[in-house]
């Protein structure tokens, strides 16, 4: 995260970060997300390009501390005519079997958020067992109506311009950008979803894919007091992406479950495995240890 004045530059192989102060390496391949929170800083065309080759994401924010753009590379290497060929042509019977898991895992752990917020789920939790296939009945949205208010209080609505809300889609944005770049590195179009089908939306499986990971940002900004989007906000909601949690009977940092996740799923819909799981669990603490990447 670069949220001061600064110049980004690449120097044998490490991306440096030049600040009034101090001078910052970091190796370019340990690199997921550059998030630049500043209108203060540069950078490089060879730093762009070196992280574009690792498909490594550059965030930029805009005067309202908001996501405004990414970069996103063009011609990842395992990217073939017959790959996006097959993605096109998703079989319809696994794209939906998807979804109703992914949503399933979505609305499992929005009700643990909620009873880890102290608050009676079980107007959700019944709303669970009425999900059907492809959620044609929209289970997802009778929850959501019911899930923010409960956690953030009667009258809270997504809709609303609140501190709150710029928080959540903070931090919706950091995970939809690791969640892309992991659909790219693997040789797909982020465009193309199985749910989603905004043609205006150029991420519309990443906006699939994500959905279960969502509530762990609910609940670390449900946690806290949130007055204005702080820059110690900020690192907060860009700390989650080393928060650790359990996944397939292993330890694992979030950032790690976002690939493994990812490419199960593509692996489904693929037809290289007849069986998916969305194994995405809201850990019971949301750690706030310290990371080394704040400038």
């Amino acid at each position: 995260m670069v949220s001061q004045h600064a110049k980004i530059s690449l120097t044998t192989g490490n991306i440096v970060i030049q600040t009034d102060r101090d001078r910052y390496h970091t190796p370019v391949r340990d690199i997921n997300v550059l998030l630049i929170q500043t209108l203060q800083a540069v950078i490089t065309t060879a730093a762009v390009a070196a992280l574009a080759e690792v498909h490594a994401r550059i965030i930029f924010t805009g005067k309202d501390g908001q996501p405004t753009c990414e970069t996103t590379g063009c011609y990842p290497r395992a990217r073939t005519a017959a790959l996006i060929e097959s993605q096109v042509n998703w079989d319809e019977t696994r794209k939906s079997h998807l979804w109703t898991k992914v949503v399933s895992a979505k609305l499992a752990n929005q009700v643990k958020v909620a009873q880890l917020c102290g608050v009676d789920p079980s107007g959700m939790a019944n709303e669970i067992d009425k999900l059907e296939l492809n959620d044609v009945t929209n289970r997802e949205a009778v929850v959501a109506r019911q899930y923010f208010p409960l956690i953030f209080g009667d009258g809270f609505s997504r809709s609303d311009l609140v501190p709150m809300n710029a928080a959540l889609n903070y931090g919706y944005a950091l995970l939809l950008s690791l969640i892309d770049r992991s659909v790219v590195s693997h040789g797909y179009l982020t465009c193309f979803g199985i749910h989603h089908d905004n043609a205006e939306n150029g991420f519309n499986l990443g906006s699939d894919l994500m959905e279960p990971f969502r509530p762990i940002v609910d609940y670390w900004v449900a946690q806290h007091k949130i007055n204005d989007l702080t820059p110690d906000i900020k690192l907060g909601l860009a700390r989650l992406l080393d928060l650790e949690m359990n996944f397939d009977g292993r330890t694992e940092i979030l950032s790690h479950v976002i690939e493994k996740q990812v490419g199960q799923c593509l692996n489904y819909l693929n037809g290289e495995t007849d069986q998916i799981q969305i194994k995405v669990e809201v850990p019971d603490e949301v750690s706030s240890d310290a990371i080394n990447d704040y400038v």
